[in-house]
């Protein structure tokens, strides 16, 4: 029996066999400007000719599966015959949800598993839960961890103990990579050029030239320099799709930095944007978001459980999701939780190799497990009890 692992996010879906290797999807259909009538389904992104003003089409809508007609057809492109020619009558999937889904979501899910794809057993989890079984089983001697995943709609931070999360400590805050890349399109396209329809590119931008500062104000004074001494000051080649197909930053001894380029390149010049932006995720409050940065937010979800416990999850905070790839994002979580924190506790903070496809690997090793038959629901229990079996037994 095959066990298909499908972590299934609003933008990307990293999905494989568990005895084979991941990949990660756009989980989402596009349309191009050039052909309006053609739409194009997760990785078919690459036959796109001219990717400018890209229309995304998305399943999820705030972090929930709201839009079931594209997540079918995305879903039948990534079991069907181009992709990973799923044999339903002989395999397991499982499946990752956000917290707090809604029950009626979590039907539609069960029904068109086990009904429509007719699946022989399902395991529908949380994502954060399969990254705790990945920490605990690197690291047997532990007990607790706490998850922070910063992904696409939201950051949630969740700790487990014994892999069970603890309910009454989940933070979500309201800040993904989404929020992130229409504020940097805002930006742009307030200060030098229209670029609100350009989500794919600014998306670009902003996984290249984007970082955390460690010194917000230290920053914010060598942004305002002028010529040589401003450090942060890049500029980034924007494509055309003709001749560049990917945008990329000017080499520092390219850059003009008095006058205009004689090159032909539509160049966009960054200064305070690149840590601006994902400051966002530790001072939400700078664009009106009233809640907590993510330090002080891991701090908060501490303190809410028994103290005897607080020092085991200080020492095993685990970063995950696309954000944490942001250079610095780890010193910078590390160096404010330490602030916030008692002296006589250790703080560690760690981000793994790879943060993407880290609960990816979590359902990996939870399929090879001696209980792994005992945490799923087969077909013909949910052909006998129907959603009920599923509500009592998958810990959501």
């Amino acid at each position: 029996m095959a066990t298909l692992v499908l972590d299934n996010g609003a933008y990307n879906a990293k999905i494989g066999y568990s005895h084979a290797n991941v990949s990660v999807i756009p989980n989402c259909q596009f349309r191009s400007k050039t052909a309006r009538l053609k739409t194009f389904t997760a990785n078919q992104l690459d036959e796109i000719k001219d990717p400018s003003g890209l229309f995304y089409i998305l399943p999820f809508q705030k972090g929930y599966l709201v839009n079931w007609d594209v997540q079918r057809q995305v879903w039948d492109y990534l079991f069907g015959k181009e992709m990973y020619q799923v044999d339903f009558v002989d395999t397991n999937i499982i499946i990752t949800e956000p917290y707090f889904n809604f029950s009626s979501i979590q039907e539609s899910m069960n029904e068109i598993l086990f009904e429509e794809y007719q699946f022989q057993a399902v395991l529908r989890v949380n994502a954060g839960a399969l990254s705790a079984h990945r920490y605990f089983r690197d690291n047997p001697s532990e007990l607790c961890c706490i998850i922070v995943d910063s992904g696409y709609s939201f950051t949630h931070i969740v700790p487990y103990c014994r892999s069970k999360k603890k309910k009454e400590a989940i933070i979500r805050i309201n800040v993904g990579g989404k929020l992130l890349t229409n504020h940097l399109k805002e930006i742009i396209s307030y200060r030098q050029l229209h670029v609100m329809d350009e989500t794919h590119v600014i998306n670009q931008v902003k996984e290249d030239v984007c970082y955390v500062s460690q010194d917000f104000y230290k920053d914010m004074d060598i942004a305002k320099l002028k010529g040589e001494e401003n450090t942060v000051m890049v500029d980034y080649v924007l494509p055309d799709f003709s001749t560049i197909k990917k945008g990329f930053c000017k080499p520092r001894e390219e850059m003009v930095l008095s006058g205009k380029y004689k090159t032909g390149e539509q160049i966009l010049r960054l200064t305070n944007e690149r840590f601006a932006v994902p400051e966002i995720l530790f001072h939400p409050s700078d664009i009106g978001i009233q809640e907590m940065g993510i330090p002080e937010a891991i701090v908060y979800s501490i303190q809410n459980l028994p103290e005897e416990m607080q020092p085991h999850f200080f020492k095993n905070i685990v970063l995950t999701g696309g954000n944490t790839l942001f250079p610095g994002f780890r010193d910078r979580v590390y160096s404010e939780v330490r602030c916030l924190t008692p002296t006589d506790y250790d703080v560690s903070v760690v981000l793994p190799e790879n943060p993407i496809t880290y609960s990816w690997e979590g359902g990996k090793l939870i399929s090879e497990n001696d209980d792994f038959e005992d945490m799923i629901v087969t077909r013909e229990d949910y052909e006998e009890h129907g959603h009920n079996i599923c509500e009592e037994k998958f810990d959501i």
